[in-house]
């Protein structure tokens, strides 16, 4: 008989751990030892805890056996008989102790409409930042407003507007005080100064019942002016798409609160479009089918599985705690969430339908949009200069291993791997623009840049602002309990707190966004390659001037956030991970 002492620690993931009974099985080519308990009155298993080690028997044969840890499933070859030390990561769910902080204040149980504005502070008292508090303070302003469409949490709506849509009939009377004398809605369409933002993704999607109660989704529509001073300002609302007399246009001359309850049924749409779409469509699900191509069709000796693999980490890991906790029944979206589980499957596969390979592309997606010019808008400058870094180091590794189009063609596992993620990730859809195959070294340059940039810097972009935007509920709430107005002048406070979501429903959005915008314990920033997998010396300088591209790009971005009320970092190298891990 061999005994073997095994040690098994818990990773600093998100939701690491868990208090349910755990044991561990040793499995050798002819025998395996029995289930050996690990559970110690469940505090083995916290975040960064590592049990106390447990002895296992095992028949030994002439031969060295495989260990086998089923906790993983990952089996060690061991030369010798001697005894294996096993480490491996626990990523199972745990109530965080911030979840059962709100559990013990009775938020979570806590059905209540808010009884006012200020209470909603004591939801979110455990991790204020300068961020939160700037957003606390400012959340009813104009220019705040405008400003989140540039560099907030969903940067990637507005267009510019060189004709109001047809369904939208806005007046030049209407606009006239927002845009000053010296100037006619007419003149500001025709300089580029009117921006849009158009949320019909949201119509007929079905809308979700929370504590028993109906909630209501809209589908509005936002117009914006550039202001001379470079500010962008809301100067016209629709709530629905289709205008007329139960579908007044709000505006910034409106009542105070009817304006307030207008803007923030815009910011509701753009919690469910950037959470349902652009956040959990467009980064984890497509980045996993291009992880699971990855692992399936290119060998490990493959150049481009050496590139790729540092991007694919805990993607499937992440993945698959998020359907645990979200996409089920009774999970984080039925319960706090205004699409529900149904609505937002509807408002994913609407997504899917309209996406475009340009719109994953940043450079075709500002030049399509047409927000080339806007100032201040920092995360198109930011993510430009990540994207141009992006590309010239994969330039240089393709250009290293393809020597012209006719190798890129003659790459089977290359183009094996390009069709499955075309029919597998984005369902053969023609329209998208998406290649299934890839015939020209410019052609691969571009496609696998424009997938390291959605994994690492597109997903920190639409990530990890959430919980500093959101956690002060009314500039980015979840869900809304009354119908959106269908006449002006209706508008109040008590009105406001009763449509916004309730106590417990803040309470678990907040709790939500809190932890997916916590840093991993071992995260790994945009270009940080610990395991060496390419060998040769070009790759190998290839990687040293990428890192030192991004420290040049992280130290011009700290410089400039010094001088701003506002600092946008999220685009910072440093703060990027290397992949969609969280």
């Amino acid at each position: 008989m061999g005994v073997y002492k095994v040690r098994v620690a818990t990773g600093n993931f998100l939701l690491a751990g868990t208090f349910s009974s755990i044991s561990i099985t040793l499995v050798g080519t002819h025998e395996e030892s029995d289930k050996k308990p690990l559970d110690n009155c469940g505090k083995d298993f916290n975040p960064g805890a590592v049990s106390t080690s447990r002895t296992v028997t095992l028949p030994l044969h002439s031969n060295p056996a495989p260990v086998l840890c089923p906790i993983h499933l990952r089996p060690i070859r061991r030369d010798k008989p001697e005894p294996p030390a096993c480490s491996h990561t626990l990523a199972l769910p745990h109530p965080s102790p911030r979840q059962v902080e709100l559990r013990l204040k009775g938020f979570l149980s806590c059905t209540n409409s808010w009884a006012k504005l200020d209470d909603i502070n004591k939801v979110f008292c455990f991790n204020k930042t300068p961020i939160t508090e700037y957003v606390r303070a400012h959340w009813r302003e104009d220019t705040f407003f405008g400003y989140q469409f540039l560099n907030g949490v969903h940067p990637m709506v507005i267009q510019r507007c060189t004709e109001l849509p047809c369904n939208f009939p806005v007046t030049p009377a209407m606009v006239a005080s927002s845009l000053g004398e010296s100037s006619s809605l007419q003149d500001e369409l025709e300089k580029g100064n009117i921006f849009l933002a158009d949320y019909k993704i949201l119509e007929g999607i079905p809308a979700n019942t929370i504590n028993g109660y109906q909630q209501y989704i809209a589908a509005p529509l936002c117009l914006l002016h550039l202001q001379p001073s470079g500010e962008l300002v809301p100067i016209a609302i629709q709530l629905s798409q289709c205008p007329g007399p139960d579908s007044p246009i709000f505006l910034p001359s409106d009542s105070e609160w009817d304006w307030i309850l207008a803007k923030t049924w815009v910011r509701y749409a753009e919690f469910l479009v950037h959470e349902s779409v652009s956040h959990l469509l467009l980064t984890h699900l497509i980045d996993e089918a291009f992880t699971l191509a990855t692992l399936r069709q290119l060998p490990m000796c493959h150049p481009l599985f050496k590139l790729l693999l540092p991007h694919t980490r805990y993607t499937l890991h992440i993945n698959v705690v998020g359907r645990t906790l979200l996409l089920r029944r009774g999970g984080n979206i039925e319960k706090g969430m205004g699409s529900g589980l149904e609505g937002t499957k509807v408002l994913m596969a609407k997504g899917m339908s309209c996406l475009t390979y340009a719109s994953l592309c940043l450079p075709d997606d500002i030049q399509e949009r047409g927000v080339d010019c806007i100032p201040n808008y920092y995360y198109r400058d930011d993510g430009l200069k990540i994207w141009s870094a992006i590309e010239s180091f994969v330039s240089g590794i393709v250009r290293h291993y393809y020597r012209s189009d006719a190798h890129v063609l003659a790459d089977c596992e290359l183009q094996a791997w390009a069709d499955e993620i075309f029919h597998e990730g984005f369902l053969g859809n023609e329209a998208s623009g998406l290649p299934s195959s890839l015939q020209s070294i410019p052609e691969l340059i571009k496609y696998l840049t424009m997938w390291i940039y959605c994994c690492s810097a597109r997903h920190a972009a639409l990530n990890n602002g959430q919980y500093d935007l959101g956690a002060w509920m009314p500039n980015f709430p979840s869900s809304m309990r009354n119908p959106p107005p269908q006449a002006k002048g209706t508008s109040s406070l008590e009105s406001y707190l009763d449509t916004i979501p309730e106590v417990n429903t803040t309470s678990l959005a907040i709790f939500v966004l809190w932890n997916i915008c916590c840093e991993p314990g071992d995260s790994r920033s945009l270009g940080t390659y610990p395991d060496e997998h390419f060998t040769e010396e070009e790759p190998k300088q290839l990687i040293k001037a990428f890192q030192g591209r991004l420290a040049q790009i992280s130290q011009g971005i700290q410089e400039r956030n010094k001088s701003l009320p506002i600092p946008y970092r999220y685009l910072d190298p440093c703060q990027i991970e290397n992949s969609t891990s969280i």
